[in-house]
């Protein structure tokens, strides 16, 4: 069974984004919520897990989504995690700065099923070729 982490400060949002995933084709997953980055790293390691996807907001109180991806990449356990950012900072540079630092995509606010779809059809082609 898929796991997914979802992380953002706003309810209506995680719950947004829980639906585009399951109308995505991810209804077979267990799906976690966290409002920001330190609850997320605790709900994992508490957990046990190692999930399949991570999906968080960029701007949220406490550790934000930049140290989030950041703190998932230095940890050889997790580094391989597929981290999808949501942000509403539009900006090119930050779309660059997050991808090199390791994000699977980054998507702008606000968010549609198309979007996701895309994107975790690509994540799908991805890990079923290494997979084999």
């Amino acid at each position: 069974m898929k796991s997914v982490v979802i992380v953002d400060d706003s309810t209506t949002a995680r719950m947004c984004i829980k639906t585009c995933l399951e109308n995505a084709g991810y209804q077979k997953t267990v799906f976690y919520e966290a409002q920001n980055g330190e609850e997320a790293i605790t709900i994992i390691k508490n957990n046990d897990i190692v999930p399949d996807l991570v999906i968080t907001d960029l701007n949220m109180p406490g550790m934000n989504g930049i140290s989030l991806l950041k703190r998932l990449k230095s940890s050889p356990k997790y580094t391989n995690i597929p981290v999808v950012i949501i942000t509403s900072a539009g900006s090119p540079n930050l779309k660059e700065e997050l991808l090199s630092i390791g994000a699977l995509a980054v998507l702008n606010k606000p968010i549609s099923p198309a979007s996701f779809s895309e994107i975790l059809n690509d994540l799908s082609k991805d890990v079923e070729t290494s997979w084999g």
